[in-house]
């Protein structure tokens, strides 16, 4: 990953590709989205048959800089396939009046007869409307696009989706603004709005690219031990003293890469946790209850007694993989033994929250329902250090080994 520094041979190449396209991605779709360059708003409707190619007779008959007479671009957009460009203005695309200054594209075009003078004269009477019509525009994109025009038109074509769709990702952008902020209150770099931003980006290519999900909120929790190791490459001290003055803007692009493509991977056994009901989540909140009868009973009889549900405290914690529940010093730490459980961390994860819960025993087994629900949201582990994670792991292993040659005990 570009963010480790690079590769050399046929992995570094990889890397870089994988790389750019995240930076494409991102770069188009939160400029769209967020800054609006073009369009507004989309009023689209999907074309429910192919695109038949042009009658070329007419342009290769007539000369190159007279116009279609027949032509009815002129006129206003159809209703339902258009998109709001009043914002078109901020694109490259020039103004008809300046087709006599065009740059000669002639040596690098792909495509017959693309910037033939009358034909960019169309593609900039279109782009510069305030409402383009994609169909004409796909029309005119097919016998070959101006290349200077190309990117902005390979925009429209391509990254522009139904109003639905937008109406979503607007609504899912928004409710990633609103969350970032709230990253590990206790961390005074997590306050910082440039780390903000980058948490926004992260997430919302990684919700765009998991369409089955989406962006569920305990996400933005397992993006930030990604995010302080990769900037731990460049910034020195402790994360106190951290400024994001001292990265380049690609030095940020790179560890927003790494961060996504990482979280990525790292969630890839974990989908259900996080899709419509969450069940993977819902399996494991049923089994943990199952794993504390047989390892603890007294404690099992207590919550039983008590009447609470294991699903009021521990779904949270699934959630977020405990990452809430630690100090922040010790995520890292912890997501060492999860990076190394790899596949198998979603059965791990059962141990590692029964040993956490476990680690209070004594003291839940005295409390009342209120009192059990009370300290179950404020759990004393604000002064913890490497030692008592440690002895959370270690029970964890321990009742997984003895188990793991016997998982009927625990039927899902």
């Amino acid at each position: 990953m570009s963010g480790g520094g690079g590769g050399g041979g046929d992995g570094g190449s990889s890397n870089n590709t994988e790389w750019r396209f995240n930076q494409t991605l991102r770069n188009v779709q939160v400029r769209m989205i967020i800054e609006r360059s073009f369009p507004g708003k989309v009023l689209l409707s999907q074309r429910s048959e192919p695109l038949s190619p042009p009658d070329y007779s007419s342009i290769f008959d007539r000369d190159e800089d007279e116009p279609n007479e027949g032509s009815q671009e002129g006129k206003g957009p159809s209703p339902g396939n258009s998109i709001d460009n009043t914002s078109a203005k901020k694109s490259n695309c020039p103004s008809t009046s300046s087709t006599n200054s065009l740059p000669d594209a002639q040596g690098i075009v792909f495509g017959a007869r693309a910037t033939d003078s009358a034909r960019i004269a169309k593609f900039t009477e279109e782009l510069s409307r305030p409402a383009v019509t994609l169909d004409k525009l796909r029309k005119l994109a097919w016998s070959g696009a101006p290349p200077y025009m190309r990117p902005n038109i390979w925009r429209l074509l391509l990254y522009i989706p139904d109003s639905d769709r937008v109406d979503e990702e607007i609504d899912m952008l928004s409710q990633i603004a609103v969350d970032c902020p709230r990253t590990a209150p206790d961390v005074t770099f997590f306050q910082n709005p440039q780390i903000q931003k980058s948490l926004e980006r992260i997430l919302y290519t990684w919700s765009i690219r998991h369409p089955a999900s989406g962006y569920v909120q305990g996400i933005k929790d397992l993006v930030t031990p990604f995010l302080v190791v990769f900037l731990s490459e460049h910034l020195e001290g402790n994360i106190d003293t951290w400024s994001m003055d001292d990265l380049s803007s690609q030095d940020i692009s790179n560890i927003e890469a790494d961060c996504y493509w990482c979280l990525s991977k790292f969630l890839d056994g974990m989908q259900d946790h996080y899709t419509f009901a969450q069940p993977g989540i819902q399996r494991l909140v049923f089994r943990l209850k199952e794993l504390v009868r047989r390892i603890d009973e007294p404690l099992s009889k207590q919550i039983e007694e008590q009447e609470l549900e294991f699903l009021q405290f521990s779904f949270g914690w699934f959630n977020c993989l405990l990452i809430r529940e630690v100090p922040f010093h010790l995520a890292t730490r912890l997501w060492d033994t999860y990076l190394a459980e790899g596949d198998y961390l979603p059965d791990f994860l059962l141990y590692i929250a029964a040993s956490f819960l476990l680690t209070w025993s004594d003291k839940l087994q005295k409390l009342d329902f209120q009192e059990m629900v009370m300290f179950l949201q404020r759990l004393p582990t604000r002064t913890w250090g490497h030692h008592e994670l440690e002895m959370v792991l270690s029970r964890a292993y321990m009742w997984h080994t003895m188990f793991k040659s016997s998982p009927s005990h625990l039927t899902s």
